[in-house]
C-alpha cells in the first residue's frame, strides 16, 4: 500500500473537501493561452488520434495477450520522447513526463490494453464516414491514442504540469483479468508511494466522471458428490439439488437499492449425461456494490448459504454411498471504494467539464481507478470525448467527427492539467 506520507501536498490538496476555489481555477485554466494552444494542437493532430485509434485496434489485445499491443504502445511512448518507458513483469507499459516539481509527485493517467475479445476476432476496422467499427475501438482503444494525443499536444503548447505524469497502459482490466495490472502496480512498482492523483481514461462520454468504485467478488462453487446412475442409484444425494438449493437462497437475498448492489449467476455447469447424477455441479457467482459494507455484507451472507445447501442435500438423500460437500473459489476480487463528491479532485473535473460545456454526471463503475480509489487516493475515470456504442459486442463502434472528438479530447486535457497542476494560466 502506498505511503500515505508521500507526495503529500498534492495528494492531500487533492482529496481535501474544496472550498470554493476549484470552480475558479477551471475556469482560468481553460481560459489560459496555453490550454488554448493545447486545445489547438488537438485540433490539428486529430487525424494522427485517428490513426492511432486504428493501428493500435487491429492489434488484437485478447485477455492475457496482451503483449504485442504492449509493445506497440511502449515504442508509440518512446517515440514521443518520455522517459523510462518500460513494460513490468505483469505487461503494463508506463513512461514518465517529468513535472517542474519533484515534490509534486506524480498523477497517473491510465488506459487498458486490453480487450473482452478472444484471440481469434476479427479486429479490423471498417471505417463508414466519421463512424469506426470493430471490437475494443472504443473500449479502450480510444483511450490509449488520446493518451498519446494528449501528451503530444502538452508538448505542442510547452505546457510544464507541476506534477509528474505517469502515462500507463496497464493490463487486465476487462473480466477474468481482475484490474490485475494495476493492482500490480500498486503492489510492486517502486513509484507506488509518489503517486498523488489516478485519472483512468476510459469509456467515451466526456461529460461522464467516476467518482466511486463498483467492487465485486466473483467465485465458482462446486458442489461434488458420488454420483450414480439416475435410475439404478436415484435416491442418492445430488448436487444438482444442493447447486438449486443455492441458487434459490441467493435469488432471494434482499439488497439495498442505494448503494446499488447486485448479483448474477453468470455461468452454470457439470454433469455427464443426462441419465446420471452428477458427481459435479458448479456455478460462477457474481455480487457488487459501489459500498464496501454492503458488498461484504452481501458476501457474508451468500457464503454462508452454500454448507446450508449441501448440508440439506444431505439430510434430504441417501448418503451411503458418500456426502456432497461445496468447494468455494475466489474468481475475482475488484474493491469498491469512492472518491468525496465534495473533494478538490472532483470538484476540478466537475468545473474542467462544466466549463467546457457538458453536463456533468457522476457515476458509480468499475474501471483501474477501482484500485486507487481503494486505497485512499484521489481518483478519478473520465471518458475520451466521443460518441459510441455497442461496448463488448462485435459491434462496437465510435464517432470520430473531428469537431465534436476534439473537444471532448481537449475536455479530457483540461482535467489532466488541473489534477497535476500547471502555470498555463500564466501564459
Amino acid at each position: 500500500m502506498p505511503d500515505t506520507a508521500a507526495a503529500p501536498s498534492l495528494r492531500a490538496a487533492l482529496s481535501a473537501l474544496d472550498n470554493g476555489g476549484a470552480a475558479q481555477e477551471a475556469a482560468a485554466l481553460l481560459a489560459s493561452p496555453g490550454f488554448a494552444a493545447a486545445r489547438e494542437a488537438i485540433v490539428a493532430d486529430h487525424d494522427r488520434i485517428v490513426a492511432d485509434i486504428i493501428r493500435l485496434t487491429e492489434i488484437a489485445s485478447p485477455p492475457f495477450g496482451e503483449a504485442p499491443r504492449a509493445a506497440a504502445f511502449a515504442e508509440a511512448l518512446r517515440e514521443h520522447g518520455l522517459k523510462d518507458v518500460a513494460i513490468d513483469a505483469e505487461g503494463n507499459v508506463t513512461g514518465l513526463r517529468p513535472g517542474s516539481d519533484p515534490d509534486a509527485g506524480l498523477i497517473v493517467l491510465c488506459s487498458h490494453l486490453d480487450t473482452v475479445f478472444p484471440a481469434g476476432t476479427d479486429v479490423k476496422v471498417k471505417r463508414e464516414g466519421t463512424i469506426l467499427r470493430a471490437p475494443g475501438v472504443g473500449d479502450d482503444t480510444r483511450g490509449l491514442a488520446v493518451m498519446l494525443g494528449l501528451l503530444r499536444a502538452m508538448d505542442a503548447a510547452g505546457i510544464q504540469t507541476r506534477a509528474s505524469i505517469l502515462a500507463m497502459g496497464s493490463v487486465g482490466e476487462e473480466g477474468a483479468g481482475d484490474l490485475r495490472g494495476v493492482k500490480a502496480f500498486f503492489k510492486n512498482d517502486p513509484r507506488r508511494d509518489q503517486v498523488a492523483g489516478f485519472m483512468a481514461l476510459d469509456g467515451l462520454d466526456p461529460s461522464r466522471l467516476v467518482t466511486a468504485a463498483v467492487g465485486s467478488k466473483r467465485y465458482r462453487i462446486t458442489f461434488r458428490g458420488p454420483g450414480g446412475h439416475s435410475f439404478g442409484a436415484f435416491g442418492l444425494v445430488n448436487p444438482a439439488f444442493a447447486l438449486a438449493r443455492a441458487a434459490d437462497a441467493l435469488s432471494r437475498i434482499r439488497v439495498p437499492a442505494k448503494p446499488k448492489t447486485t448479483f448474477s449467476i453468470g455461468r452454470i455447469g457439470g454433469g455427464s449425461s443426462i441419465n446420471a447424477i452428477p458427481e459435479e455441479m458448479w456455478m460462477e457467482v457474481d455480487l457488487r456494490s459501489a459500498s464496501p459494507e454492503a458488498l461484504a455484507a452481501l458476501e457474508n451472507r451468500f457464503l454462508a448459504i452454500l454448507p446450508q445447501a449441501a448440508e440439506d442435500e444431505n439430510a434430504a438423500r441417501d448418503t451411503s454411498a458418500g456426502k456432497v460437500r461445496v468447494e468455494v473459489k475466489v474468481i475475482g476480487d475488484r474493491p469498491a471504494g469512492v472518491t468525496d463528491s465534495n473533494s478538490r479532485v472532483v470538484k476540478l473535473a466537475q468545473a474542467v467539464m462544466t466549463g467546457q460545456g457538458h453536463e456533468f454526471h457522476a457515476e458509480a463503475s468499475s474501471t483501474d481507478s477501482n484500485i486507487a480509489m481503494s486505497l485512499g487516493l484521489p481518483a478519478i475515470t473520465v471518458g475520451s470525448g466521443c460518441a459510441g456504442g455497442r461496448a463488448h459486442s462485435l459491434e462496437e463502434w465510435i464517432d470520430v467527427e473531428p469537431k465534436a472528438s476534439a473537444h471532448g479530447i481537449a475536455t479530457a486535457l483540461g482535467t489532466l492539467l488541473a489534477l497535476a497542476g500547471t502555470d498555463a494560466s500564466a501564459d
